[in-house]
């Protein structure tokens, strides 16, 4: 079906706000909720913490009034709406098995992304992002485990693999090889310009939940852990971040800010199976349109500009959740071994000069050892050997995943090595 956003009524502004008891009583029971409902409450969460973050950050820098009014009336509005959101969360779900929903999110949303992205330098980011997330839930699941005696198969219901990925004490890197070529907001797709925002939203927000969260236990690894993932997840904001046209003015990116969220939750009303959660999508939904269309009337006004050569005409799909095994796979055993380049590009482990500038950041980082090197050594303790929840293939190729993935200069001295890591594989791991 078509869906112009530009063309959609919407929500009228001064019909937006709610009472406390409508913002805050609602909530979903973790025993029975579906692990998609879930990824699409904590991405959404993210989405509106972006929302309100950015007029915050605009209207500091702005002298419009018509504008800053806007911004003033808006925020409030989207600071109820993310708290409705954010609030779903049950009282009695952990802070790791929320961790193990944030995670799922990353992998199912990014693969998604991926393969629905028009522009191949950004599909190659979200790919190269994709993998360092899916180490990332791998290393969270042992903890689960350990901590809460947790199967992670309870959170992400079998709809994600859970193994290694590109190991994490090998994510760290010059922040400022990160930055990547930005796209022209001249020829990019509208395609392009949500699927950018609507991660850096998600990676944004899973790095707040990890510096919010991550000391609320006692165990000092888990504790480094969190701190060592967080550090992680700050440099996939920068990476992503800087894929966006800085010349946008300041009323186009509100323009495509209102746009990515009414494609979000356009998407998330369109997949919901929850009647009661998939109210709130469309309410919201409602609410995003009566924004869109105050933005796009500024942008009109102000730039004296089209909106739709900024948006186009047609709804974009950016957070469909789905199961992602087979195309995670295909980037595990292609990827694996691929690292940020010096030119804003990629090269394998092999290809990195001698002054690769990430070196020393690594060296300096995992000097005394890696947080997630150590997990896995905690777990193999007592079980002698690690969570891996794949099928019988993918596990199997793990111990050459490992060897190829794993640079061999700055490992942290507490690495586990290729030979501890075949030994371990063999071994049977019972919940």
């Amino acid at each position: 079906m078509s869906f112009n956003a530009l063309k959609e009524k919407g929500m009228n502004i001064d019909q937006q706000l709610r009472t406390w008891h409508d913002i805050a009583h609602r909530h979903f029971n973790k025993n029975e909720v579906d692990c998609y409902t879930r990824t699409r409450q904590i991405l959404m969460n993210g989405i509106e913490i972006e929302g309100w973050n950015f007029k915050h950050q605009a209207a500091r820098c702005t002298e419009d009034n018509e504008l800053k009014e806007f911004f003033a009336v808006t925020k409030r509005l989207e600071d109820a709406q993310q708290t409705t959101i954010n609030w779903l969360t049950p009282a009695d779900q952990s802070v790791l098995e929320t961790t193990l929903g944030y995670e799922q999110v990353a992998v199912d949303l990014t693969a998604w992304l991926a393969q629905n992205e028009p522009d191949d330098y950004v599909r190659e980011t979200f790919n190269f992002g994709l993998l360092e997330d899916f180490d990332h839930l791998y290393r969270y699941s042992q903890w689960a485990y350990m901590i809460h005696g947790i199967n992670p198969n309870e959170i992400v219901q079998g709809q994600t693999d859970i193994m290694l990925g590109r190991p994490t004490q090998n994510h760290h890197n010059c922040n400022i090889l990160r930055l990547r070529n930005s796209y022209s907001k001249e020829t990019a797709s509208p395609i392009t310009k949500v699927n950018i925002l609507t991660l850096v939203a998600g990676e944004q927000q899973t790095h707040n939940y990890y510096a919010e969260h991550g000391m609320q236990y006692g165990n000092e690894t888990l504790r480094e852990t969190f701190a060592e993932i967080k550090d992680v997840e700050e440099e996939h904001v920068s990476m992503y971040e800087s894929l966006i046209d800085p010349t946008e003015s300041v009323y186009e990116k509100l323009l495509i800010h209102e746009f990515m969220e009414v494609c979000n939750y356009y998407t998330c009303l369109r997949d919901e199976k929850d009647e009661k959660i998939k109210l709130i999508w469309e309410e919201f939904l409602a609410m995003e349109l009566g924004h869109l269309k105050i933005a796009a009337d500024l942008f009109k006004k102000r730039e004296n500009r089209d909106p739709e050569e900024v948006i186009g005409t047609e709804i974009v799909i950016p957070c469909h959740f789905e199961c992602q095994k087979e195309y995670v796979t295909k980037i595990l055993e292609s990827e694996i071994d691929k690292r940020i380049g010096g030119n804003k590009d990629y090269a394998k482990i092999e290809k990195l000069p001698e002054d690769w500038a990430s070196y020393d950041i690594q060296e300096k980082a995992n000097k005394d050892g890696s947080p997630t090197e150590m997990t896995i050594r905690l777990i193999s303790e007592c079980k002698k050997r690690d969570i891996i929840l794949a099928d019988e293939k993918l596990k199997k190729e793990a111990p050459k995943l490992l060897k190829k993935g794993l640079e061999k200069r700055s490992q942290a001295p507490d690495t586990v090595s290729v030979e501890d890591y075949e030994k371990m594989s063999k071994e049977v791991f019972e919940m």
